[in-house]
């Protein structure tokens, strides 16, 4: 088995999962674990407040935890005042005696896990899968696994929000600017998210809407902001963008992005940034109060149709300037507009309710994605192949949470389901 990190041996300890049957300190004097303590997720001692009786002695106090007692002085904590209360020194293997400033040893134990921790946590290591709990996931109880999923969605929206919190502040609590912001990131999707981002700060909500009823200057103000507009033109329509947008530029003493930010490859040509910007200009130009419009509908299709738009005629025959295509509307599929809702809609409604207290704005944030089929992508695919059924938004967005903020980081010991998965005792190699 690979030697085991002091993670898991924090877990072991946090969560009884070590054998605890006579026990003793590596000097033989009996042992009782009466309290594991606090574990401390900041710099100092590992457990905070735990009690243990050694001999006949009751002590309290803090707990430190590492894979050999050596560690103790090759992290320095001789010289840290904040180790001078550790009552207990709990190691995988005791390899010298420690001492604290005024000589006193400290007592040690070495932790022995259970063997069903060993082998689950040896077959988590061991895992070269998708995720690392993909040999163990079907052994999962579903009533458990639909509950820790609420829990994902819970902490997902919890730590949108709260970058939403930081961003509404920033823009002083303009909900409108907000929404502006996110959802022409959203537009963006994964590949373009950036220059999306950078493209809503370079370009404030106040310019566009004072020129929403011409949609020829809101595309002008658009392309050109993302550095769309450059070099010669090629063609009557760039010609007209481009005076347009030197105009504004100047009016508004804009800055353009840098326009080779913008990615294409491996992209279909209906999401190519010109097509995505000229449905946003064209979102623009038709909404108004668009986010206020949003918090008066009652059902998911009511948000759907304010979003649905299409692009200008030009845009119907091209997918970059000059180059003539084959004549199709393009206008925001439901994919796209469900996407949208996903990713901007809901996490500010949520945030709106949470700020004003209404709760029932924030349920309703919550039905949308009980609504919304699930996303198309690769993600949810090898979910799929794990055996993992996902009906709905709801579910698809718990478990992007679980792969992106977990399974990607290796955090299976900081993970509910991870914790599920070591504790179980009737989990076997069923390779």
């Amino acid at each position: 088995m690979k030697s085991m990190n002091e993670s898991l041996l924090q877990y072991a300890w946090q969560c009884k999962h070590f054998k605890m049957t006579q026990i003793q300190t590596v000097d033989g004097i009996p042992l009782e674990v009466i309290d594991v303590g606090q574990l401390n997720k900041d710099a100092g001692p590992d457990f905070f407040n735990a009690k243990v009786k050694i001999g006949t002695t009751m002590w309290a106090g803090n707990i430190e935890i590492h894979l050999s007692a050596s560690d103790w002085y090759r992290h320095h904590h001789e010289n840290d005042l904040r180790y001078d209360s550790i009552i207990l020194h709990v190691v995988e293997k005791s390899d010298m005696r420690i001492y604290r400033k005024n000589g006193e040893v400290i007592p040690q134990m070495e932790i022995e896990l259970v063997d069903s921790v060993k082998r689950n946590y040896e077959l988590l290591s061991q895992t070269n899968g998708w995720i690392r709990c993909s040999l163990l996931w079907k052994n999962i109880d579903r009533d458990y696994l639909s509950f820790q999923l609420t829990r994902m969605i819970c902490e997902r929206i919890h730590r949108k929000s709260r970058e939403l919190v930081t961003l509404l502040e920033s823009n002083k609590n303009d909900w409108s600017s907000t929404f502006y912001l996110i959802l022409l990131k959203s537009f963006g999707m994964h590949t373009n998210a950036l220059p999306f981002e950078l493209l809503a700060k370079s370009l404030p909500l106040r310019v566009l809407a004072k020129h929403k009823n011409n949609l020829m200057e809101v595309e002008a103000l658009l392309l050109g902001q993302a550095g769309l507009l450059h070099g010669d033109p090629q063609d009557e329509y760039e010609t007209g963008l481009r005076k347009h947008y030197d105009y504004l530029r100047k009016k508004f003493e804009l800055t353009p992005i840098d326009g080779t930010l913008w990615k294409y490859s491996k992209m279909r040509p209906s999401n190519f940034p010109h097509i995505k910007l000229a449905q946003f200009a064209a979102l623009i130009h038709m909404s108004d109060h668009l986010f206020s419009r949003i918090m008066e509908c009652n059902s998911k299709e009511q948000i759907q149709k304010l979003f649905q738009c299409k692009t200008s005629t030009y845009w119907e025959s091209h997918y970059k300037f000059s180059k003539e295509s084959v004549h199709r509307t393009k206008h925001l599929d439901d994919g796209t507009i469900n996407t949208l809702i996903i990713n901007a809609v809901v996490p500010l409604l949520y945030i709106y309710g949470e700020k004003h207290e209404n709760e029932q704005m924030q349920e309703k944030s919550m039905r949308l994605l009980e609504e919304i089929p699930a996303e198309k992508n690769n993600l949810i695919t090898k979910w799929r192949e794990l055996g993992q059924e996902v009906c709905n938004a709801y579910q698809s967005q718990a478990l992007i949470e679980l792969k992106r903020q977990y399974c990607d980081l290796n955090k299976c010991l900081c993970c509910s389901i991870g914790h599920h998965l070591l504790s179980n005792k009737k989990t076997r190699d069923d390779r």
